[in-house]
């Protein structure tokens, strides 16, 4: 149970996952990238620098917030799940944890504003874990009191898995080494970065597509890179895995069971929330010559809630991710609905989008899809309320400073875009 929270908690690195899904699909997907784009280039600017600014602006926000995830993450756990039930009793670790926030969110930050949206999460990580585990190993802000779980025969029945492995259980097989644990990750990390940073290996990627031709008999066209999609990536990888691994079929057999199980339960989910999404943004569409949903929307929004709205932006990309299950779901259904937003309030385009991008990964911690499938996987089925009503509190903490933020950054800074030139 305790693992689920705090699995459920880590939403900063959200918006950039996937090598950048959220924002280089998400949003891309859901704004009118057309019509932007020709607007931009009457404009003397173009799409990709408009995205860089939405990418920058993202990961500052990330940045700023998700520093104390750490820190909250300790003081929940020693709330729900210590004999005292105390949110005091992790205050002696905040040091180290917003060290260890800093650690992650310093080179995230500037990642995504230097490198773009593809890297911030993975570089962040790869740079923060050494430090934090360099520093926890030296002492380095490390409180000298111990808090440690009330003994296992204590616990209610509702923090138990039905999934249990021990280190007796392994028997006589020989014990895998670090090194060849860490190589698929390794090697998911390298390809993940090659494919997106050299354009010979990229070329060689993207050049095995599987195309579907007109597509309803409607006349549309749609093609996909396997190879290069992440999800391609990680499953090739796995393939590999096999045999650096010296793995035996039936092994491989169990891994590609337990993993379909998980995989099945969100593409479920998903084949009916993407076309409904698709629907939402392309509803402007149509013979009657009614406006779509998200500008129909965001004219109201703006008429009735006024210029307080961006405190407010960053919750309904939150509730955009609560019911479809993805950030980058909720990105493709709300895009345009926050641009629109913007526009009538003559405010900045894009800190409205990346207000929206956060919200929606900090919709994540309480998304009834990602709840289900995290209580799956570690075999604790039937407690999702108890998780949500937890994970709750820190999503209310991240909406509400992303809006602070986006106030601050609109009606004080007065942040802007080439759309506002």
């Amino acid at each position: 149970m305790a693992a689920i929270m705090i699995g459920m908690i880590q939403s900063t690195p959200v918006s950039f996952g996937a090598i950048g899904t959220p924002i280089l699909i998400g949003v891309s997907s859901g704004l009118n990238k057309a019509e932007i784009s020709t607007t931009l280039n009457g404009l003397g600017s173009n799409w990709d620098a408009y995205l860089k600014i939405i990418t920058s602006e993202v990961a500052i926000a990330h940045g700023i917030i998700g520093t104390l995830i750490p820190f909250l993450m300790v003081v929940m756990t020693t709330r729900f799940f210590g004999n005292k039930h105390s949110w005091t009793e992790g205050l002696s670790i905040a040091p180290f944890a917003i060290f260890s926030g800093l650690a992650f969110t310093v080179p995230y930050a500037l990642t995504g504003i230097f490198l773009g949206p593809e890297f911030p999460s993975l570089i962040g990580a790869l740079v923060g874990m050494p430090i934090v585990v360099i520093a926890a190993k030296s002492g380095f802000l490390v409180p000298k009191g111990h808090w440690d779980f009330r003994p296992k025969t204590e616990w209610p029945d509702e923090w138990l898995s039905e999934i249990e492995h021990h280190v007796d259980d392994l028997g006589d097989k020989p014990r895998m080494s670090i090194v060849k644990a860490w190589i698929p990750c390794l090697l998911v990390a390298v390809l993940l970065v090659l494919s997106r940073t050299s354009p010979q290996f990229k070329a060689f990627l993207v050049s095995v597509a599987l195309p579907i031709n007109n597509i309803l008999g409607e006349g549309l066209n749609f093609s996909f890179s396997p190879l290069y999609l992440p999800g391609g990536i990680l499953a090739t990888v796995a393939f590999a895995t096999f045999f650096l691994h010296r793995m035996k079929l039936g092994q491989l057999k169990v891994a590609i069971k337990d993993s379909s199980q998980v995989m099945l339960s969100a593409g479920f989910v998903l084949m009916f929330t993407i076309p409904l999404v698709r629907i939402f943004v392309n509803s402007g569409i149509n013979a009657a010559g009614l406006t779509s949903m998200p500008v129909a929307m965001a004219d109201w929004i703006a008429t009735q809630v006024g210029s307080i709205y961006p405190l407010f932006a960053a919750t309904v990309g939150a509730l955009g991710a609560f019911i479809a299950g993805s950030n980058t779901v909720s990105n493709m259904m709300l895009s345009q609905f926050q641009f629109g937003v913007a526009e009538a309030l003559g405010a900045s385009t894009t800190m409205m989008v990346a207000l929206q991008a956060v919200g929606a990964a900090a919709g994540n911690m309480v998304a009834i899809h990602n709840v289900v499938a995290a209580s799956a996987t570690v075999g604790l089925l039937g407690q999702e309320g108890q998780t949500i009503r937890r994970t709750i509190i820190p999503t209310l903490y991240y909406c509400f400073f992303a809006g602070v933020i986006g106030l601050i950054a609109i009606y004080v800074l007065q942040v802007s875009d080439p759309l506002l030139k």
